[in-house]
């Protein structure tokens, strides 16, 4: 089926989502310049490309700043080791110069207000949950999952696959969610558009294509969610999808998407603006919204046609997840009756955007990039073998 044909044709969605926090890759400077004080600045202080994973790092939801504080914990994975044990205020002088580096007034100015509007929400919206605020594994979970992820680090790979089906490449699925914790989060998504009512408070949607639904991070989901990635989804996807960055996930835009009778009918043929994406069904009662999915591309490649291999139809069950890399094109077909409810988690590694920039050769990850590859490879030693007979014929 060509890729860009009728319902199938590609959209890029993206969210309204502060701007990520970059991966320099080179800290440089003289301490004065970015006011870091007592942190030495140098060409050999470099943001590492692999987080130190067992670091546990500073809170800075107390501090002022222009950048949302999940940036700075998430930031300081990637630190030297020279500086993981100076002070915090230190580490935030010398991160936040960096953030300065590479973003502009623009986004900084568009950080501020994004941040301000979601102060103004969590100050006002009285959540009907507070529990759901706060990542408990033992209620957020299933048996199954929290288990897998209690392994030894030894056999935690394994541990991880043992729970997953891959019912097409790329594409993976596993239970995830207890019911009670989807009938809760259901109930909180439908206090929070009462609020929305009531006040006529003017929310932002998900992203440029879900005109319904809500972006949690900005009703003070924002914490838990980023422990969910951290402590839950990067590991998944360093086993699966290290090739997009999947083990240096350090930010993420959460939300949930809703479909059915005055909501969204269905999502068009698109890429998400994310390296791995979740995708978790909450319920309720529904017919139809099947996912289908048209392969892996990068840019060069995003309108051309998919392969039979990569033609696949996914059908949603309550509670169970499916995740993906965020350039696996995909839709959702109409939601024929009742409401349907999804939680989406789009995890990003600005490691992997930052060296994506620098990359001018095939995307391992893009379908027809490895098709070219190969074909050039063939093309190349056929070349190499006409040559050699031709000097042998010479030669005879």
């Amino acid at each position: 089926m060509p890729a860009h044909s009728g319902a199938d044709r590609l959209d890029a969605a993206s969210s309204s989502t502060q701007p990520l926090p970059p991966a320099a890759p080179t800290a440089t400077g003289n301490g004065n310049a970015n006011g870091i004080g007592s942190v030495p600045m140098n060409s050999n202080y470099r943001l590492r490309l692999i987080p130190h994973q067992n670091h546990k790092p500073d809170n800075y939801d107390d501090l002022q700043s222009e950048f949302t504080p999940i940036f700075f914990s998430s930031l300081e994975r990637y630190l030297p080791p020279q500086l993981l044990n100076v002070p915090r205020e230190a580490k935030y002088k010398y991160m936040r110069g960096i953030l300065r580096r590479y973003s502009s007034e623009g986004d900084r100015a568009r950080a501020k207000k994004h941040k301000e509007y979601r102060q103004k929400i969590i100050s006002n919206y009285q959540p009907l949950y507070r529990d759901l605020y706060e990542l408990d594994a033992t209620t957020f979970f299933v048996p199954s999952f929290i288990e897998a992820f209690m392994a030894s680090d030894s056999n935690i790979v394994q541990s991880i696959k043992s729970i997953m089906s891959e019912p097409a490449p790329g594409v993976y699925t596993f239970n995830m969610l207890q019911p009670r914790f989807c009938e809760k989060l259901l109930a909180e998504v439908e206090n929070f558009e009462k609020w929305i009512t009531e006040t006529k408070f003017g929310v932002m949607r998900p992203n440029t294509m879900n005109k319904y639904g809500a972006v949690l991070d900005d009703i003070g989901m924002e914490s838990m969610l980023h422990k969910l990635m951290e402590d839950f989804i990067r590991h998944i996807s360093r086993v699966f999808f290290a090739d997009v960055g999947g083990y240096s996930l350090d930010s993420h835009h959460g939300f949930v998407v809703q479909y059915g009778l005055n909501r969204d009918v269905e999502l068009g043929f698109h890429v998400d603006d994310s390296e791995v994406t979740l995708n978790v069904c909450l319920g309720k009662q529904f017919s139809g919204g099947e996912l289908f999915f048209r392969g892996v591309r990068c840019d060069k490649h995003v309108h051309n046609e998919a392969l039979p291999e990569e033609i696949f139809e996914y059908s949603h069950v309550p509670g169970h997840a499916i995740i993906h890399r965020g350039r696996h094109r995909h839709g959702a077909r109409p939601t024929t009756a009742g409401s349907r409810v999804n939680l989406l988690l789009w995890c990003r590694s600005a490691v992997f955007r930052e060296l994506k920039k620098h990359n001018n050769g095939y995307a391992s990850w893009c379908g027809d990039c490895q098709r070219e590859k190969r074909e050039r490879l063939i093309q190349a030693v056929s070349e190499k073998k006409a040559e050699m007979l031709r000097e042998r014929v010479v030669h005879d």
